[in-house]
């Protein structure tokens, strides 16, 4: 990338906020980081037994972009441990070096909703919290936390969410859009009951196992392929959360996309548009258009940043989706990381730049 983005100052952009990271990746330095956050059972347990996890070899970072942690080759702590995992060099390289206000946490490891172990998927989603805070929540301000839920267990999700809603560090529920079912399915509706009594919006990371093929057509060969399917997973979630009625038993819900792009939001809502006006007598509990409930509800981040060409044609899908539904991520530490100063090639107004890299996800954390 050749062209800059010049951010404009807090005082003009309408926001105590300059620039706002939603998708900051921490990581243990080793599984034994976490052993001080679960009790001795749970410890024997993952030393004797491990994870029990719903798809086989999904945390054996087998693929090659996996390798080494899926991160950028700059982003190895000097002082040893996996990218991500060093507090000070996360401030020095990553807050520090960009200038970031508020930068939200999304932990992928362990994979609490995707344990088949239902008590030790407590013990971790506990754990991982009590980690966060610990770890980086309690000594760096400008961070915040996701809480991590047990998503095919909402009764004990819920206990969770209670427990750390009133700790305001954490600015969201994070859930994998791959489940054993699509999340507008009724049985997860005390999870989103428990977000909305408490004010919190959800946050939905590519990834997740549930279980089942990556794709609708089964199983992929190669990466590249499993890359492009988180985009069809995040749709058919969105489908489920406006058509089973969600967005009308909830209307103040707040949802995220995160990690899988936007350019493909105006097309689908087209396409959902034209299959509700034709069998709308279906689902008679959905009152609006789809697309209004994308405009309403649900936001996007931005990374990884599509690059049409002509770039000028990003421009139409920014208007069509409306600007102040995307907010800004970098992905760090990651290998598709992006940068803030590079991130658009497109223009953008004074306005738009503030919203996009902060004031909209004030608004949607609640910030502000």
């Amino acid at each position: 990338m050749t062209e800059s983005t010049v951010l404009s100052p807090a005082s003009e952009a309408g926001t105590r906020f300059n620039l706002i990271d939603c998708d900051i990746h921490p990581t243990m330095k080793s599984p034994a980081e976490l052993h001080p956050f679960l009790s001795k059972r749970w410890r024997d347990h993952a030393a004797t037994y491990g994870g029990h996890i719903r798809q086989g070899l999904a945390e054996t970072l087998s693929h090659p972009r996996m390798v080494p942690e899926v991160s950028r080759v700059d982003s190895w702590p000097p002082n040893g441990g996996p990218p991500g995992s060093d507090l000070p060099f996360m401030r020095e390289q990553h807050l520090d070096g960009l200038g970031i206000d508020i930068g939200v946490l999304v932990p992928l490891r362990g994979n609490a909703s995707g344990q088949r172990h239902p008590d030790y998927a407590i013990a971790l989603a506990t754990a991982l919290n009590d980690w966060q805070v610990d770890k980086f929540l309690e000594p760096e301000p400008r961070l915040r936390g996701s809480i991590i839920a047990t998503q095919e267990d909402p009764e004990s999700a819920v206990v969770e969410i209670d427990r750390r809603a009133e700790d305001r560090r954490f600015v969201q529920i994070l859930l994998p859009p791959r489940s054993i079912e699509p999340l507008g399915k009724r049985r997860y509706r005390p999870i989103l009951e428990a977000a909305v009594r408490h004010r919190l919006p959800i946050a939905m990371h590519v990834g997740g196992v549930g279980g089942h093929p990556a794709t609708g057509a089964g199983w992929p060969s190669y990466y590249i392929e499993e890359h492009h399917s988180q985009v069809q997973t995040m749709q058919a979630v969105i489908a489920s959360l406006i058509f089973e009625g969600v967005f009308e038993d909830f209307p103040d819900l707040k949802v995220s996309f995160v990690e899988g792009g936007f350019s493909w939001v105006p097309a689908f809502g087209w396409r959902m548009d034209k299959a509700w006006k034709t069998m709308r007598d279906e689902v008679p509990h959905v009152r609006r258009p789809p697309s209004e409930y994308l405009r309403t509800n649900i936001w996007f981040t931005t990374q990884p940043m599509e690059e049409p060409n002509p770039a000028r044609n990003l421009i139409d899908t920014l208007k069509w989706m409306g600007t102040d539904r995307l907010m800004f991520s970098t992905d760090y530490p990651h290998w598709d990381f992006d940068d803030p100063r590079y991130a658009f090639k497109v223009p953008l107004t004074p306005e738009e730049k503030a919203g996009i890299f902060a004031g909209n996800a004030a608004n949607f954390y609640g910030l502000s």
